[in-house]
């Protein structure tokens, strides 16, 4: 089971579709597939410079270590070291708060999808809102 490029488009569109019926700041949207590889990025005009990457280090961290940014974020909190060594092992692309969703279909990782630019409580709402509107399960940690 594999997660196509029309699928991570919908979550994207649906995420964004969120994000602006929110009235959230600009935000940047990026889904990986279980391997970790870039399958649909979209930046919002008026984002910041280096939001894409903590989007892209949000699904990045979720699928690298198997668990939602709001799990590692818990983690963080009580093994600080752990997420250090992780972050490093992982080449710099963790970021353990809230906006890193893995996606799933039956079950199966399928991939994830990290979005940034607003609140992390709003970032991961949006996620949320993209993988369910694609017909898939949401695993935020």
């Amino acid at each position: 089971m594999s997660l196509t490029l029309v699928d991570a488009r919908k979550i994207l569109d649906a995420a964004l579709d969120h994000c602006i019926d929110h009235k959230y700041k600009p935000m940047v949207v990026g889904v990986i597939d279980a391997r970790g590889a870039l399958v649909a990025y979209a930046a919002q005009d008026g984002t910041s410079l280096k939001r894409g990457a903590i989007a892209l280090g949000k699904a990045n961290g979720a699928v690298a270590l198997g668990m939602g940014t709001r799990a590692l974020m818990k983690r963080a909190e009580t093994q600080a070291y752990f997420i250090d060594a992780a972050t490093a092992a992982i080449g710099g692309s963790l970021i353990p708060v809230p906006g890193g969703v893995l996606i799933k279909k039956a079950g199966v990782l399928v991939g994830a999808i990290g979005v940034s630019g607003d609140t992390s409580d709003n970032d991961e709402t949006a996620a949320l809102a993209g993988i369910a509107a694609a017909g898939f399960e949401a695993d935020p940690g």
